[in-house]
């Protein structure tokens, strides 16, 4: 079976923007990659933050919808993003974090990993991991950016989802997309790839109300898909589990299509390519706002109502 590749991007519901910017490329020292808005909802951002190229599985974007209420816990919804960071960093990570006023919770090792949970602005629960081994991933540092190189964050270690039933999820997950299960521990499952990045921990919460989106949660985990055939016969096997994929979208920077996991969680599987260099001098990613092609007639309305964005210092 040809299944998923590992993560392309996690999505997820910010507060304001500005505010937002501020954490992940000041504070984070994540390069903001595309500056553009959402394309089912085009009067708000769609804010992309990765590596120096915007590699798949570098990718962390969100949509600040700061009128929304905030996220409420509960399964069938993914609570919390792990990020990668190189071994040997989580001191100067800490240290860092302290030092712009972040709290961080204790240290905890989890499946062998040392980690540290932490919240940003919004109230999005992350964790920053140091893995004890990890699958080799693409990743160009960003010399534009606060932090030196050798200590930036590397990319998307993956995600926590709460589930009523986690044993469908788990089923679906390595019979159609591929994954493989990794270790189970204190009553998570972890699942995931032996050569690709992106993993999720799963843990059943039968008593849990159902999660609620909102601002500080998860809107979507991608995952990859090296292009159209390959998505598309993944596609079909979501499709005859008796599951409801959406047609294939064009983003513009790569095809998408969504669907909801068995357990609720919204999933996306997204294409390698063309990425975010197609309309836009890879040297001066995210510096302006771009719209794909069907949305530059609508400009100067869309730009009406973004508030504005300054860039970090």
């Amino acid at each position: 079976m040809h299944g998923v590749k590992g993560l392309h991007h996690i999505t997820a519901i910010a507060g304001p923007a500005q505010e937002n910017l501020d954490f992940y490329a000041g504070i984070l020292g994540m390069r903001l990659v595309k500056k553009s808005v959402n394309q089912d909802d085009p009067g708000t951002y769609h804010l992309f933050y990765a590596d120096a190229e915007g590699h798949p599985g570098t990718d962390l974007t969100f949509f600040p919808w700061a009128q929304m209420a905030p996220s409420r816990m509960g399964h069938g919804l993914a609570t919390e993003v792990a990020l990668e960071i190189p071994r040997g960093s989580l001191e100067y990570w800490t240290s860092r974090l302290e030092k712009y006023g972040v709290r961080v919770d204790s240290l905890e090792t989890r499946f062998g990993d040392r980690t540290v949970p932490l919240a940003d602005p919004h109230g999005l629960r992350l964790a920053l991991v140091e893995p004890a081994s990890a699958p080799h991933r693409r990743f160009t540092p960003w010399d534009g950016g606060p932090v030196l190189g050798e200590r930036q964050i590397r990319g998307l270690f993956g995600a926590q989802l709460w589930e009523r039933q986690q044993a469908a999820t788990a089923t679906f997950i390595t019979d159609l997309l591929g994954f493989t299960q990794l270790g189970a521990a204190r009553g998570w499952m972890r699942y995931g790839f032996k050569n690709y990045a992106g993993v999720i921990d799963v843990r059943d919460a039968p008593d849990a109300r159902r999660g609620a989106s909102g601002v500080g949660s998860v809107h979507h985990l991608a995952w990859r898909v090296d292009d159209e055939e390959h998505q598309l016969a993944v596609r079909a096997r979501v499709e005859a589990a008796g599951l409801h994929p959406t047609p294939v979208i064009d983003r513009f920077w790569f095809q998408s299509v969504y669907f909801k996991e068995p357990g609720g969680v919204l999933f996306e599987l997204a294409t390698e390519g063309p990425g975010f260099a197609v309309d836009e001098d890879a040297a001066h990613l995210g510096e302006t706002l771009v719209l794909p092609p069907w949305l530059e007639v609508a400009r100067s309305r869309i730009e009406a109502v973004l508030p504005p964005l300054r860039p970090t210092a």
